[in-house]
């Protein structure tokens, strides 16, 4: 089915970025809608269903900055839980309507650049084809799952699981023998949740989760619940604040409600050091990770500190001395912080049970999965029922590069990123007329509070279609120096860090075969945000229009 209609943008994914995106552009008069392979909205948080599943940023700064929005809704704990998100999004929804402007059930296939209209032509898997002026990519950070190619999985006679494809209607596991392999924050969830309802559990760990607390609250009435167990001082904000506090989140490193300690690491005393440590571990959630010394992230003698006073935290907890040096050795396994760290209320209270078991696939890997299980060196076959990969994604660059978007000279965008991704301003790519993306590479993405980078970034992407609506524009691209000078930098600021020593999805060592690459900005919130503005003051340099 082809539509006549050429919209002025056409939006992919309807998660936090798309929907913002969407509110952006409609408020300004733009034709626009969202396609969306789910069968309703939420991106990510759609998908996971898992037991346990929830954010790691608290209220009131994880959801859009949509007074009508947050001034009638109450969430019910500090840190939302999937199922507190999902009645936040149909809340989002029925006060703002937005089902209307979303096509679920869609994935997009392809889009071509005409370069002669300076339209995108799109195609769908439901045969839907559809002209936009702007093709604006909200594909998230995490919607390419990924399973390693394990030998025999296709002989496995029990159930297999992605952690962000779950059932609907869940999965019974009480009684049953589990294996979670992977230990990403879906696993801690996960781990914490069924760990107490399963007959036994295996967990296949390649590295510590090194989770911090998560000290989460819950609330009836805006009145803590005493029987929440947690030592934060933490208290649930007034919605007259809210305003003053969403304001305030592009001036913090991480786009959280603080920032760094304010003095350097090394004009501390190690006394008064501890205490900054003491102080951002009772806090909870991200504090510990964002709330410390810069320098944790830049030299190794501060990381070493951090992750010395973690370890004394973590390993009182753990009754066994081998899980205990399995989950936090006394040598860091890499330098911690440098990924985005795991929240955590009861998981190494649930290891410490005797019906949880770890194996370390350093030593013993998985050899193949079995009729009955999963086969390590050393361990031979563990029988389970069901097996759960919390094995994560092909991060910021997988959910684009599985349309084929292709410019007007017939070059796809996984050709122009076969070498190494690169971007202008971690918006868009030189070559590639009239598209944008948000959340995804060369921006702050999870290097921060993924709705104050998203903001940031569709605020940006808004104003400039306005510009080029308002001056009779009808094509911008962004120039290849400018691109080239723009990778550059979020390469050397990468490299100046402790953050290329470590495998993680933040450079894509995750996935077999993808180049080991810098794919997030880390100079702060504040920086990025002032690159964006420099560019829109300078009438939008590094692009070209007409």
């Amino acid at each position: 089915m082809e539509s006549t209609q050429i919209l002025d943008a056409l939006i992919i994914g309807a998660g936090l970025s798309g929907l913002n995106m969407l509110l952006n552009l409609r408020k300004l008069g733009f034709s626009s809608k969202i396609y969306e392979t789910g069968s309703y909205l939420g991106g990510a948080w759609f998908w996971n269903r898992y037991p346990g599943a929830g954010v790691d940023s608290d209220i009131p700064i994880y959801q859009l900055n949509e007074k009508e929005v947050w001034s009638s809704f109450d969430f019910k704990e500090r840190f939302p839980s999937r199922q507190e998100l999902m009645r936040y999004f149909r809340h989002l929804d029925k006060t703002l309507g937005l089902s209307k402007y979303i096509i679920y059930n869609t994935f997009v296939t392809s889009a071509d650049f005409d370069d002669g209209e300076n339209i995108w032509h799109i195609k769908t898997d439901t045969d839907l084809s559809t002209s936009a002026r702007y093709l604006i990519l909200c594909t998230g950070l995490h919607s390419k799952r990924y399973i390693p190619a394990f030998n025999g999985l296709d002989k496995f006679k029990g159930k297999c699981y992605h952690s962000s494809s779950w059932p609907e209607d869940g999965i019974d596991m009480v009684g049953k023998h589990v294996a979670i392999v992977g230990t990403a924050a879906s696993s801690v969830q996960l781990t914490q949740k069924i760990g107490t309802e399963v007959a036994h559990l295996t967990v296949y760990q390649r590295t510590p989760a090194l989770a911090i607390p998560l000290q989460q609250r819950l609330f009836n009435n805006y009145e803590r619940d005493t029987t929440s167990p947690c030592v934060s001082e933490w208290q649930y904000p007034d919605k007259t604040e809210y305003e003053n506090i969403f304001n305030q989140l592009k001036f913090t490193f991480g786009g959280f409600r603080k920032n760094f300690y304010a003095e350097k690491f090394e004009n501390v005393t190690p006394t008064e050091r501890q205490k900054v440590y003491e102080n951002a571990w009772t806090q909870g959630g991200c504090a510990f990770w964002m709330y410390g010394f810069f320098e944790t992230f830049i030299s190794q003698e501060a990381n070493d500190e951090v992750y010395a006073f973690l370890a004394n935290k973590i390993r009182a907890r753990i009754h066994n001395p081998i899980k205990r040096d399995l989950l936090v050795p006394l040598n860091p396994p890499h330098a911690w912080g440098t990924k985005r760290p795991s929240l955590e209320t009861s998981y190494y209270d649930v290891l410490n049970q005797n019906n949880v078991d770890i194996i370390d696939v350093n030593a013993s890997p998985i050899i193949e999965v079995t009729e009955n299980g999963i086969k390590t060196k050393k361990e031979g076959v563990v029988s389970v029922d069901i097996i759960i990969f919390a094995t994560g994604f092909d991060s910021l660059t997988g959910g684009i590069l599985d349309i084929n978007i292709r410019n007007g000279k017939g070059i796809s965008i996984k050709e122009k990123w076969r070498k190494g991704t690169k971007s202008y301003l971690g918006v868009c790519a030189s070559d590639f007329p009239n598209l944008f993306w948000v959340y995804g590479p060369h921006g702050p993405a999870d290097f921060s509070n993924a709705p104050t980078s998203i903001g940031i970034q569709c605020d940006w992407i808004a104003n400039l279609l306005l510009k080029m609506q308002k001056t009779g524009q009808t094509r911008i691209v962004a120039n290849e120096n400018a691109e080239e000078i723009w990778t550059k930098h979020v390469q050397d600021l990468w490299k100046s860090s402790l953050l290329p020593a470590t495998d993680s999805w933040y450079q894509g060592s995750n996935i077999p075969g993808k180049i080991k690459e810098a794919l997030c900005y880390i100079g702060g919130v504040p920086s990025y945000n002032g690159k964006l503005n420099s560019c829109r003051d300078n009438d939008y340099e590094g692009f070209t229009s007409a």
